[in-house]
C-alpha cells in the first residue's frame, strides 16, 4: 500500500453473525465511494475465533471492493486460525501471497466498524 494514498478501513470483529455482513458491506462501500482513490483494507486482528460467517464476511468484502472500482481487500493483522480457515475453504489469496499480511494502513481516510 502507498503510504501517500488513503485506505478504506473496516475492523472485522470476532463474533460476527451472517446478519452483520451486509452492513460491513454498506459501510466498506460507502467509504470507498466516498474517497475513490482509497485502498480497501481489513482489520482482521481481532477474528481470533474465525467461522463460516467470518469467511462469508471476508468473501463479500472482496467482492465489494472489486465492484467499488476494481479494487482488492488487503487484510492486516490476519490471525493464524483465520488464515489457515481461508487456506482450507480455499480463499487463501484473501490473506496475501505467501502468508503476508497488508502493512498497517499509515493514513485511514475511514474507520469503518
Amino acid at each position: 500500500m502507498n503510504p501517500e494514498q488513503p485506505a478504506a478501513v473496516v475492523v472485522l470483529p470476532d463474533h460476527l453473525t451472517r446478519a452483520d455482513v451486509p452492513r460491513l458491506c454498506a459501510r466498506l462501500h460507502t467509504a470507498l465511494t466516498a474517497a475513490p482513490a482509497a485502498e480497501a483494507v481489513c482489520d482482521a486482528s481481532a477474528a481470533v475465533h474465525p467461522d463460516l460467517a467470518t469467511i462469508e464476511a471476508l468473501a463479500r468484502l472482496a467482492l465489494t471492493a472489486r465492484r467499488a472500482g476494481g479494487r482488492r481487500l488487503r487484510l492486516y493483522g490476519t490471525p493464524p486460525e483465520l488464515r489457515a480457515l481461508l487456506e482450507l475453504v480455499g480463499l487463501g489469496e484473501l490473506a496475501g501471497a505467501a502468508g503476508e499480511d497488508a502493512p498497517a494502513p499509515a493514513r485511514q481516510r475511514s474507520d469503518v466498524e
